[in-house]
C-alpha cells in the first residue's frame, strides 16, 4: 500500500507540491508528516489535503484552524 496526500485550495482545485508528493508506506507515517508539514504546505498556498491510500480518497482535512 501507498499512502500519500493531494493538496487542494478551498475551492477543490489541486495544487502541485513544489517538491513532488510525498509516499508513505503506512496511514500513521502519512498523517504524523502532515502533523509537522502543515503549516509550510498552508504558507505555500494549500487549504486542505485528501489522505489517499492507492489512489483511493480515505477523507479530507482543512489545514486552516476551526
Amino acid at each position: 500500500m501507498v499512502w500519500t496526500w493531494r493538496y487542494e485550495k478551498s475551492d477543490g482545485t489541486v495544487v502541485e507540491p513544489a517538491n513532488g508528493a510525498e509516499e508513505f508506506s503506512s496511514q500513521g507515517d502519512a498523517e504524523s508528516w502532515i502533523g509537522e508539514e502543515w503549516k509550510a504546505l498552508l504558507e505555500d498556498g494549500v487549504d486542505r489535503v485528501v489522505l489517499v491510500e492507492d489512489g483511493r480518497d480515505v477523507y479530507p482535512m482543512s489545514l486552516h484552524e476551526g
